[in-house]
């Protein structure tokens, strides 16, 4: 695929690369992949992990940047699904979401929604529409990590590029999160919420091995 060459290429100039935990994502079926968000090249250095170890992602992405030339374009032609924010019309991306599953797509969500706000970018408080998706389909959740795209473009602006020396990306894929216990349960708000934090916390843990240090608002 020319977009995955394009960006193989631009990674490989940019940065170096340290992929880990491969292992875990699913060989057969649909998964889904919650990932943290700490820079808009985010979603380049997961795509080039997941497109070279199994199947291409599938992103749930704000609806507004398909009206955007090219950009737009190319987004459809992968595949990817629009998420119509604040909208009655949300629910239709969980809906894409579940389709996808069910052909045996993979489907990315970041859970914050956003990048991060955490002045030391560690993951936020989680919006609950991965669990949601989780807990409907039946679909295993692989929580990912991801570490350096920041020193490429910092998220919101802040501080400046380090591009030499090439600084590394990390991505790091843990087991599936063990959601066992809530399946068959009524989707209430304490319901999900609590399986949200559950996926949230794995992420978490996984970018304290990468970044070899504890968050001290662990929980926050």
């Amino acid at each position: 695929m020319l977009i995955a060459v394009i960006v193989r290429v631009f990674l490989r100039l940019v940065a170096r690369r340290e992929w880990r935990g491969a292992h875990h994502l699913p060989r057969q079926g649909g998964y889904i992949v919650v990932i943290n968000h700490t820079s808009h090249v985010d979603p380049l250095a997961y795509g080039h992990f997941q497109y070279k170890n199994g199947l291409p992602p599938r992103f749930l992405i704000k609806s507004s940047l398909f009206s955007v030339p090219v950009i737009g374009a190319a987004l459809r032609v992968i595949g990817q699904i629009p998420v119509e924010r604040n909208s009655h019309r949300a629910a239709d991306a969980l809906h894409a979401a579940a389709e996808a599953l069910e052909r045996g797509r993979c489907v990315a969500i970041y859970p914050e929604g956003t990048l991060t706000t955490d002045p030391d970018l560690w993951p936020g408080r989680p919006k609950t529409g991965a669990a949601r998706l989780a807990l409907t389909t039946g679909a295993p959740v692989v929580p990912v990590a991801q570490w350096g795209s920041h020193k490429i473009v910092p998220p919101y602006g802040n501080g400046g590029r380090r591009l030499l020396p090439r600084p590394t990306l990390v991505v790091a894929a843990g087991p599936p999160v063990d959601l066992s216990d809530f399946y068959g349960a009524e989707l209430t708000a304490p319901v999900l919420r609590q399986a949200s934090e559950r996926i949230m916390e794995a992420v978490t843990s996984l970018l304290e091995e990468i970044r070899q240090e504890k968050r001290s608002t662990r929980g926050h």
